[in-house]
């Protein structure tokens, strides 16, 4: 088969999934899209994609290889797939699905579960690095399945990711490593903001603290990536506060349910939730840093607040 004749769907064209089909279409895949805003379908058709939009018809369905489903949570996923005129229903037996959203390990199996018994194949394969590499073709992939499930999915795999890792063959074991590796980057978030609030409230310049830490050992990607954002005073949502809300959450609930302590994960988590509830849910993570009392942060064009 060749890769035109490979038809993909990537399903939830957010910053995530959008760049994904993106780079599906630029790899030359017969890729389309399912979202339910309609200028996001609009600016993937624009790139040349076969199709976008709110459903898909019977006959499309069918004929696809392969489905990656790039949605907010576990809850969204299964309606597309098994709610009313549910995607599972209509893909040919020998479809593959890829798991790709953020989601309990628990929530993977059984969605897996119910796609097998339908004679769909699965891989469990949470993504990580961001939209910029989402649409650079150069996520990680955290990925667990059968062999033939990740030869089946190759094209895919090697148009969205610089790097696929074989994290194990149970389903649900990718998204445990999905889970852990947000533990990391909310911790580093909500560590890179306290120290950069601490710097304003000692009156040392934030650029400054920027310069140094980022040539520094104390540096992380989140820092570089996020404090940027903060120096800029743009807080554009590319991954929002009320993402972290969700993934901490799911970090603290899998460590509740090994009886393990988190104890730096349930600090970031408290973190986010308090800038949700202050109203930036809907900012970009970094903005969990305007929680912090007494300091001036940038606005846009340079000025203070």
């Amino acid at each position: 088969m060749s890769q035109s004749e490979y038809r993909v769907l990537v399903v939830g064209l957010g910053s995530m999934g959008a760049g994904v089909a993106k780079s599906c279409v630029a790899a030359s895949l017969d890729t389309y899209g399912l979202d339910l805003d309609q200028q996001r379908c609009e600016e993937l058709m624009a790139t040349g994609a076969t199709y976008a939009g709110a459903a898909i018809n019977d006959d499309v369905a069918a004929q696809l290889d392969a489905v990656v489903m790039l949605l907010v949570n576990a809850h969204q996923c299964r309606a597309v797939l098994f709610g009313e005129g549910g995607l599972a229903e209509r893909l040919s037996a020998g479809s593959a699905v890829m798991l790709s959203s953020t989601m309990a390990a628990d929530d993977a199996i059984s969605i897996a579960a119910e796609l097998e018994q339908k004679g769909l194949h699965v891989l469990d394969a949470p993504v990580s690095g961001g939209a910029a590499k989402a649409a650079s073709g150069d996520l990680s992939v955290m990925a667990a399945g059968q062999p033939q499930v990740f030869e089946q999915l190759s094209p895919v795999l090697t148009a969205i990711a610089a790097h696929v890792h074989r994290v194990g063959t149970t389903i649900g074991q990718g998204a445990t490593v999905k889970i852990i590796h947000q533990l990391l980057a909310g911790v580093h978030i909500a560590a890179a903001a306290e120290a950069m609030a601490l710097a304003s409230r000692a009156d040392i310049s934030m650029e400054a603290l920027y310069q140094v830490v980022t040539s520094s050992a104390g540096n992380s990607w989140m820092f570089e990536n996020r404090m940027r954002h903060v120096l800029d005073g743009d807080y554009t949502p590319h991954s929002a506060v009320d993402i972290f809300v969700k993934d901490l959450g799911l970090v603290n609930e899998t460590g509740l349910n090994l009886r393990f302590p988190l104890p730096l994960a349930s600090t970031a988590y408290t973190m986010f939730a308090n800038a949700s509830n202050a109203g930036f849910g809907k900012e970009d993570d970094a903005a969990v840093i305007k929680t912090f009392a007494g300091i001036t942060l940038p606005e846009k064009g340079g000025k203070s607040s």
